[in-house]
């Protein structure tokens, strides 16, 4: 005699795992491999094994897929027809060549953002970059890598990832944001990598310098001027590549 299998209704209010797992899930792969890459813990011409990674990952096969498809797409891994991919050397020429195309966006997208930011934002911001500009980091706290310049360094961090990612949602077109978000992965691996570098007074200095640069282009933009805007932000890109530059890996 066989027994009923008895399917268990969802308790009420009950939903699915949102789908937004898989994409978590996802990113979280990108972001480590991407990291990994660029501190060089990952050297170019090593190869990246589907189920290898899988089996790291506690996944299956189909996000680690689309996560090497993603890391393809900015110019960091070459795929290989089931055999997953291969790490490509980061040349310091090539990652110029994509600066100039991410300076050409963000500027197209700050002076888009004039007369569209959200004004009350824009303001808490300058409040905030003021104060980091203002911040003083001792010769104490950087030798003895302090909480203190963590913070400071995380605080940096934080408020860069919101800046730009406001400036391209207030462009107001989809295409430009979402380019603008695929760059934003490559850029911000090396950003962190640089910062977790950080071991001079020189380069401390580059968290003050960036919020005064964000302070400039936000005043550019409350105020409207998107030629100032796009100026000031031509300028903090390019700045920005010559600082983290020096840690792509070798």
């Amino acid at each position: 005699m066989k027994t009923a299998t008895v399917k268990s209704k969802p308790a009420a209010g009950n939903t699915s795992p949102p789908a937004v797992d898989h994409g978590q899930r996802r990113q979280r792969i990108v972001d480590e491999l991407l990291a990994e890459i660029v501190q060089g813990k990952l050297r170019a011409g090593e190869r990246l094994r589907i189920q290898t990674l899988a089996n790291r990952f506690g996944v299956s096969q189909s996000p680690i897929r689309e996560a090497l498809v993603t890391l393809e797409g900015i110019g960091i891994v070459d795929i290989e027809a089931n055999r997953g991919a291969i790490v490509r050397k980061i040349s310091l020429a090539e990652v110029r060549e994509i600066s100039q195309v991410r300076l050409a966006l963000e500027c197209a997208a700050v002076k888009r953002a004039c007369g569209r930011a959200d004004h009350s934002r824009l303001q808490s911001l300058i409040e905030s970059f003021e104060k980091m500009a203002s911040r003083q980091i001792s010769e104490r706290d950087l030798k003895s890598n302090s909480a203190r310049l963590q913070k400071a360094i995380q605080s940096a961090r934080e408020l860069d990832s919101e800046f730009h990612d406001l400036i391209a949602a207030w462009s107001g077109n989809r295409f430009l944001e979402r380019e603008l978000s695929r760059l934003k992965l490559l850029f911000r691996a090396f950003r962190d990598n640089a910062w977790g570098q950080t071991h001079s007074a020189r380069e401390v200095t580059r968290i003050t310098e960036e919020a005064r640069e964000h302070l400039e282009i936000a005043q550019a933009i409350l105020s409207g001027n998107s030629r100032e805007a796009a100026r000031t932000m031509s300028r903090h890109i390019r700045n920005g590549v010559k600082y983290w530059a020096h840690g792509l890996p070798e």
